[in-house]
């Protein structure tokens, strides 16, 4: 198969975490068994949420989204891998890789922004508690979650159309156990030096930003909670960040370790290996940590259960 350009492309060929055969059974059972943990837990949250009347809140609300994004960005990688390891096959279809690249951004970006959204409702809460409910009110919760939305989509679509563009010859391999941008650029065999600059300014600003703002809340929350004259009233507002503090430490601290690992190793498949801790890892663990730091969740947990 020697395609000069994209539209002769048939397939991709995704190398997986490992080519040796005795490997696959393991891989598949681990990765199946993180996946169901991951659509169970996070599916366990949204009805769990959407059952009790207590946690009709911003928080939980942006909570229930980000559990849903968890599902679509696991559901985007693993039943593919997973497909390819039982059908003994490493091909994917052009349009299928262009489609996971796409969705694999959008559900990325999007919960990049529902973190952020959620720094935010919690700024509000101990910063401006008695202007809560005033400020954070189902409209702004509403019009966030949109912005997010449009925001992830937009750079879903302006990265799937620019790789459009580009022209492929004879390497098709993608050492990868998913259609990863960077890994499908490096593929081209066409001028790639814009889709370059695209990634790195879109990834600067639309990374960059909401970090920033989570930063600035956390900053503005320890501020306001060191004046704080009761220790109880410490111990709360901490308590309350404690959850979303370890899945934004998480998500951004798996996100970082994948980049640098990128940049110190040269092996194709140690980053590959090291990407499974920001694809796979935080959308199973998010669960977990809310239900297990949440004193609210356990509770409606256990009611619907």
């Amino acid at each position: 198969m020697e395609p000069e350009n994209q539209t002769g492309v048939a397939e991709f060929l995704l190398l997986g975490l490992s080519e040796d055969p005795e490997w696959q059974p393991l891989l598949f059972g681990l990765f199946l068994t993180m996946y169901l943990v991951t659509v169970l837990g996070n599916l366990l949250i949204i009805l769990a949420i959407s059952s009790d009347p207590h946690l009709h809140t911003p928080m939980y609300f942006f909570l229930s989204h980000l559990a849903f994004t968890d599902i679509c960005f696991s559901t985007t990688t693993i039943p593919k891998m997973l497909a390819n390891i039982q059908r003994q096959s490493k091909s994917i279809s052009y349009t299928g890789c262009l489609t996971q690249v796409g969705s694999v951004l959008f559900f990325a970006g999007l919960e990049n922004f529902l973190l952020a959204a959620m720094a935010c409702d919690r700024y509000v809460a101990i910063c401006h508690p008695l202007r809560y409910t005033v400020i954070m009110n189902p409209h702004l919760c509403g019009l966030l979650v949109l912005f997010s939305l449009s925001i992830s989509m937009a750079d879903a679509l302006l990265h799937s159309l620019m790789v459009l563009r580009l022209s492929f010859c004879t390497d098709l391999e993608i050492p990868h156990f998913f259609c990863e941008l960077a890994q499908v650029i490096k593929l081209a065999c066409s001028d790639t030096l814009i889709n370059n600059i695209l990634v790195y300014l879109v990834t600067s600003i639309l990374g960059g930003v909401p970090l920033l703002g989570i930063i600035f809340s956390y900053i503005q929350i320890f501020s306001s909670t060191l004046k704080m004259s009761s220790a109880g009233g410490k111990y709360k507002a901490f308590s309350t960040c404690g959850s979303h503090l370890s899945v934004v430490s998480l998500f951004y601290g798996t996100a970082f370790g994948v980049y640098i690992s990128s940049a110190v190793s040269h092996s194709s498949k140690d980053t590959a290996s090291v990407s499974v801790m920001y694809a796979v890892v935080p959308p199973m663990l998010n669960p977990f940590i809310y239900s297990l730091r949440n004193k609210d969740m356990k509770g409606a947990l256990k009611k619907l259960i």
